[in-house]
C-alpha cells in the first residue's frame, strides 16, 4: 500500500470467477510430446457430481533440455452448469508451492457438448525449471461454483472418474511457449488463433514517456501532465520530506534516464524521499510498463535501510474499506521490511483496506531474491485478471475480484519503510532509475508487443505521446 506508512501483507479472499474468452487447442495427438512434456491427471472427487471439481496434475519434462516452468500452459476442459455460471479456482497444496501456481478461466471458439469453458494452469518465474526426466510433483488443484452450489462433472471433457491415481491423460493440453505439446483438446478448437506475441499492437490510445527532461524544475514536466511530489505525507517514515531537487534526469545508453535519489542520516528529520506521479487519474483497464533499475546496495554511504523502489497505480480510498478503491503495485525491498528479512519483490492487486485498525483487502505475489538492475515490468488489466511479467516472464496473475472500479494516477517513488534496518547516523543514498513508462488504454499487450512499441517510439524520435482521454 503506497498510502501506508506501515502495513501488513494480507491476502484476503479466494480466486475469482474470470472469463477471459480465449480460443481454444486443437487435437493433437499425445505423440507430439516425445521431445517436450507430458501430464498426468488424477481426481480425488470421483462423484458424477461433487462440491468442487478436483484436477490434480504433474508435469513431467520428457525432453533433453531444461523446462522452464513459465512458459507451460495446462487447460482443463469442462461444461458449465449454465451459461451464466461462474467458476473460481483453488489451490490446496503444491510441491512447487500454491502461490507459484496460476489459475484463470477461459471460453472456448468452438463449444462442444463435453466442453465449452477451460480452466488454464499457469507457473510463475518462482517455480523454476524442470531438469530433464524431473517432475513438478503434486498440484492438488480445484474450482468450484461461485454460489457454491454442487456442479456437474460428468458431462466434462477432461474428467476421468476411475483415475484416481497419476497416469498420462491425454484429454488436458499443454503448450511451452505457445506451441502445443501435449494432449488433444475438443474437436474444432484450431491452434493458437492469437496474433503472434510479436505483431505490433493496433494503434489506439497511449501514454509514453522516455523522460528527456533537463531537470526537475522543466516545465515540461509539468506540460506533459507529471508532478514531482513536494508536498507532506505517507508513506514512509515520520518526520521525511519529499524533495523534488533529487529527482534528476541524465543520458544512459543513448536513452534519457529518471532518477529518483533517496537519502537518510538515519532521523526522520534528515530522510528525503522521492516521487513522481501523473496529475490525472484516468488511468484504468489496459497495459502498463516500464523499464526500471533496482539497487540492492547504495550509491554512498551504509546499506541495510528498510527501503521500497516501486512503479505502480493508484486511486484515493474515499472512506475506510471503500469499494472502488484500486492499486497494482510492483513494489522491491532489496533489504527486506514488513517483517521479511532479505530482499524481496512483491507484486500486489489491492481491492480496499482500513488504515486504523489495519485490515488488508489484496492478493500479491512474491519473488525472494535480488532483482537489482534493469527490469522490464509489464502490468495488464482487462475484465477478468490482472497480470504481472517481469522480463518478459509471467510473475503473477490476480483475479476479478481485484479489477478496478475507477481510473488511476501512474506513480514511481522511492522511501523508507522505518529506520530500523541500519541505525547509523552516516549520511547514505539510494537510487532508482527509471528509462521510460508506456500504457496503452484497454489493450492487453505482450511484453513482446510492449518492447516493439516502444522501439517504434524510439526510431521515430518520439520521446512523449499522450493521446489518452481524461476521466
Amino acid at each position: 500500500m503506497n498510502r501506508q506508512g506501515t502495513r501488513m501483507r494480507t491476502a484476503i479472499g479466494v480466486a475469482a470467477a474470470a472469463g477471459l474468452a480465449l480460443a481454444g487447442l486443437t487435437a493433437l495427438p499425445a505423440t507430439a510430446a516425445a521431445d517436450g512434456l507430458s501430464v498426468q491427471y488424477r481426481t480425488s472427487a470421483t462423484g458424477a457430481s461433487a462440491d468442487q471439481s478436483e484436477p490434480w496434475l504433474k508435469v513431467t519434462n520428457t525432453g533433453s533440455g531444461s523446462l522452464q516452468l513459465s512458459e507451460v500452459k495446462v487447460r482443463y476442459y469442462f461444461k458449465a452448469d449454465s451459461a451464466s455460471t461462474t467458476y473460481r479456482f483453488a489451490c490446496s497444496w503444491a510441491v512447487k508451492g500454491c502461490s507459484n501456481i496460476t489459475g484463470t478461466f477461459g471460453t472456448l471458439s468452438q463449444p462442444t457438448a463435453t466442453a465449452d469453458r477451460y480452466l488454464e494452469i499457469g507457473f510463475t518465474s518462482g517455480a523454476g525449471s524442470l531438469a530433464p526426466g524431473a517432475d513438478t510433483g503434486d498440484m492438488q488443484l480445484r474450482f468450484y461454483r461461485s454460489d457454491w452450489q454442487t456442479l456437474n462433472q460428468s458431462d466434462d471433457y477432461s474428467f476421468g472418474a476411475a483415475q484416481t491415481s497419476y497416469a498420462s491423460w491425454s484429454k488436458v493440453t499443454a503448450t511451452r511457449a505457445s506451441t502445443l505439446v501435449w494432449g488433444t483438446a475438443p474437436t474444432g478448437n484450431d491452434p493458437d488463433p492469437d496474433p503472434d506475441p510479436t505483431d505490433p499492437p493496433a494503434e489506439g490510445a497511449a501514454l509514453f514517456d522516455d523522460f528527456n527532461y533537463t531537470g526537475h524544475t522543466d516545465p515540461k514536466i509539468s506540460e506533459h501532465g507529471w508532478n514531482v511530489r513536494s508536498n507532506a505525507g505517507g508513506p514512509g517514515v515520520p518526520g521525511a520530506v519529499w524533495a523534488p531537487e533529487n529527482v534528476t534526469f541524465t543520458s544512459s545508453g543513448g536513452n534519457s534516464v529518471m532518477n529518483l535519489e533517496t537519502s537518510t542520516a538515519g532521523s526522520g528529520a534528515s530522510t528525503k524521499q522521492t516521487e513522481v506521479l501523473t496529475k490525472a487519474t484516468k488511468f484504468k483497464n489496459g497495459t502498463y510498463a516500464a523499464r526500471v533499475k533496482f539497487s540492492d546496495a547504495p550509491k554512498s554511504g551504509p546499506d541495510g535501510d528498510h527501503l521500497v523502489q516501486t512503479f505502480f497505480t493508484i486511486n484515493d480510498l474515499t472512506a475506510p474499506m471503500a469499494d472502488d478503491y484500486s492499486e497494482y503495485d510492483f513494489e522491491y525491498l532489496p533489504n527486506g521490511g514488513w517483517g521479511e528479512p532479505s530482499n524481496i519483490l512483491y507484486t500486489t492487486s489491492w481491492e480496499t483496506y482500513n488504515p486504523d485498525p489495519w485490515q488488508a483487502v489484496n492478493q500479491h505475489t512474491e519473488g525472494r531474491r535480488s532483482y537489482d538492475g534493469w527490469h522490464d515490468l509489464v502490468l495488464t488489466i482487462d475484465g477478468s485478471s490482472i497480470t504481472y511479467f517481469i522480463d518478459g516472464q509471467l510473475f503473477g496473475t490476480h483475479d476479478a475480484a481485484y479489477l478496478p472500479e475507477r481510473p488511476m494516477s501512474i506513480n514511481f517513488n522511492q522511501w523508507l519503510i522505518d529506520l530500523a534496518g541500519q541505525t547509523s547516523t552516516t549520511p547514505r543514498a539510494y537510487d532508482e532509475q527509471i528509462d521510460y513508462v508506456l500504457h496503452v488504454k484497454d489493450q492487453v499487450l505482450s511484453p513482446a508487443q510492449v518492447a516493439a512499441k516502444v522501439a517504434a517510439y524510439r526510431t521515430a524520435g518520439t520521446t512523449f505521446e499522450d493521446t489518452v482521454p481524461g476521466s
